[in-house]
Parts: structure tokens; sequence; C-alpha cells
């Protein structure tokens, strides 16, 4: 075959084109979004954890606290009721939640005994009247049998032996008489003593109240007193009266100038922290503790309620109206999130993932509460690290978690 017939038979390529600038794109996109990956995670790791809170707007012209405190609610009305006499517990009628009133039965010991010592006396008793009814029937024919000798003496039918006889029956049988009537006396005094002792088996109620505590069963042994080597019970229980219940705090000496008698409080429960409740000072103790340095409070509620009971753990505040909030009200925040730096208060506000350094001005009046009331340099919605770094810097970025 010719050269020029094997030309023909060659087929044409097209040249394919260069990819090396393609590649080189692609690379560099790679190590871009690589860099920016490396430079977030480490950014993320950079970020401290906080605990943040929000400070809050403070009411214009609401009283103010010039005090703040803890307490515990108590009654001043509580009793172990037991039993005036030791005896074996038969029945028992209390249970705890229980309401009781006055005089109400709440427990019955074993009275076998004394029932039969009360059944003697009454016997004796009976005895003793119809003794007297026998004697007063001898002395009035005693009285009679003395007429009659004295007429017949003094017409000389009968001698003055018989007369002087007669006489003396009729004096004997009247002091026996008198003798009857006090041994009735003593019978029915008897009869009281045994009685009492009767209604001393049955425990009742000494106030109006609420059962807290059940402490005997049927079967035990009770007694006033401790006694049987721990065996013997000294109470079937104890009643509190929910009327009586106040709360008792003890406050520094050097802020005792504060309080006032009559001065009103609010008091907010450990177990209700949103339920603010009105409360007044009753009294305070005029005495001090030398060992705490500090001197007794009694605070009682304006109203009671059925979710206020005894030995609550309380937080109270004392109110003043004449302290009244400034034209410029200010903010609430936790008082953790309140730092002393030398002469001033400061706080750290998380302003877009940052820490910043803030000077405030607090109120002196809740040096001692869970919240303090800051007066400038701060505005209602900012938010305050309450927990976060040990040395925390202007710019420190951090990751914010809400209380």
């Amino acid at each position: 075959m010719s050269k020029p017939s094997l030309d023909q038979l060659r087929i044409e390529r097209k040249p394919e084109p260069a990819s090396g600038g393609k590649t080189a794109i692609a690379v560099a996109g790679v190590v871009l979004v690589a860099a920016a990956a490396t430079a977030w995670w480490w950014t993320r790791e950079a970020a401290v954890p906080v605990r943040t809170a929000a400070a809050v707007a403070a009411e214009a012209g609401k009283s103010g606290t010039v005090l703040n405190a803890s307490g515990y609610v108590t009654a001043r009305r509580q009793a172990t009721v037991s039993s005036k006499v030791t005896g074996k517990v038969t029945e028992i009628l209390i249970e705890e939640g229980m309401a009781v009133e006055l005089d109400q039965v709440l427990a019955r010991l074993d009275s076998t005994n004394v029932d039969a010592a009360l059944r003697l006396a009454e016997a004796e008793f009976k005895s003793s009247q119809t003794a007297l009814k026998e004697t007063e029937a001898l002395l009035v024919e005693a009285k009679l049998n003395f007429d009659r000798i004295n007429q017949l003496a003094e017409k000389d039918l009968a001698s003055e032996a018989d007369r002087d006889r007669s006489r003396a029956v009729q004096t004997s049988l009247a002091a026996q008489l008198e003798l009857r009537q006090s041994q009735i006396e003593v019978a029915r005094r008897q009869v009281d003593i045994y009685r009492q002792q009767v209604e001393d088996t049955i425990i009742r109620a000494p106030f109006a109240g609420i059962v807290v505590a059940k402490n005997a069963q049927p079967g035990e042994m009770i007694s006033p007193i401790s006694a049987g080597g721990g065996f013997t019970r000294t109470g079937i229980g104890t009643i509190v009266d929910m009327q009586s219940l106040e709360i008792e705090i003890d406050v520094n000496e050097a802020y005792i100038n504060r309080v006032r008698s009559g001065q009103p409080v609010v008091a907010t429960l450990d177990a209700y922290p949103d339920w603010q409740i009105p409360c007044h000072v009753i009294a305070i103790i005029p005495t001090a503790d030398r060992q705490r340095a500090t001197v007794g409070v009694r605070v009682g509620f304006d109203s009671m309620d059925e979710r206020i009971l005894p030995d609550m753990g309380v937080k109270v505040g004392f109110q003043d109206e004449t302290v009244v909030a400034r034209s410029a009200p200010g903010v609430q925040i936790p008082a953790a999130a309140v730092k002393r730096d030398g002469e001033h208060d400061i706080v750290w506000v998380v302003t877009a993932g940052a820490l910043e350094r803030r000077a405030v001005t607090t109120s002196a009046g809740d040096q001692a509460s869970a919240t303090r009331l800051v007066l400038a340099g701060l505005k209602p919605g900012e938010r305050v690290v309450i927990e976060g770094p040990a040395q925390p810097a202007e710019g420190m970025m951090v990751e914010e978690m809400a209380e």
C-alpha cells in the first residue's frame, strides 16, 4: 500500500487542555476550609464557660430593705403530751397530721386497778350514808326518852340518875352523828380522789393543734418521768398549735440598731422562694449571746397559711418605709456577681461573648442578702457573671451558660 493511502487511515485527535489550573484552585479551597475549621476549633477551645444571670429592673417607690437575715419557723405552743401516772397504754387515738381540739381524748391507759379502788370507795361512801341515817334515828329516840324522863323527874316519878343517863345517851348520839357526817365527807373525798385517778388514765389534748409525732403504741408502758431503762415512753405524741407559729432570728449585734418592734418584714421560705410573706417584728429579746455576738428577734406572720410548717428555713428582709428607692432605682442582680476590688464594687459583664469589667454602685442596705441592688453601672437585661474563671480578664472569650 502506498504512503498516501496509509495517511488517509490515520485518526486525528484534538489536543487535551491543561488541567493544572483547576487542581490548584481545588487545593487552595481545601486549605482555606481547613484553616477556617482550625481557627474555629481553637477559638471554641479558648472560650471559658461561665454562668450568668440577667440584671432585673428594681421597682421604683418600693420600701427599702435595711437588713437581711435568716432563721427558722418555730411554734410558741408545742407540747409532748404524756400522762400524770405510770401505766400501760391500751388505746391510741391519734395519727400524724391529725387535727385535735382542746380536751379531745388522745389515748387511754389501763385503769383496771383504779376502777376497782373507785368502786370500793363508792361502797364505803354509801355505807357511811346508811350509818348516818341510823344514828339520826337513834338520836331522835334519845331526845324523846330524855323529854319523857325529864317530865317524870319533875313530878318525882323518876330519879335524877335516870335523867342524867338519858341526857348522856342523847349527847353521845349527837356526837356520833357529827362523826358519821365527818366520815361521809371523808368517803366523798375518797371517791373524788379515785375518780380523778380514773380520769388521769385518759390522756387529753391540752390545746387545739396538729399532731406532728406519734411516739407510743398500745401495750407500751408510759410514764411522766424517764424510767424502766429506756423501755418506758415519756409521751404518746407531740402537738403543735399552728396558730402560734413565728420566726426566730439571730441578728448580728452590729446591725440590731436597724430593727425595731412592729417593723414590717418580708419573709421567704426556702421551700417557696417565690412566695413573699408579709410579717412584722413581735419583739427584740433584751439580751445578747456573748459567744455568737447576736441578738434574738421574734417575727410574727401577718396571716397564717397551711404551707408554713415548724422548723422550716426562712429568709427575712427587715423593711423601712422611710427608705424609698431613688429616682434611678437601679437593678437587682445575684450577690455572687458583685466582687470587691479595693474600695469599689465591680461586676463582669458578658458583651458579644467577651468579658467586660464594670464598676458599679450598690446599696448598703442588703449586704447579707442573696441579691444586691445596683444603683449605677448596670442596665436592665445586661448579663453578669455569677460563676466563672478564677482570674477573669478584660476581653476574655467566654461561653455563656444562663442561670
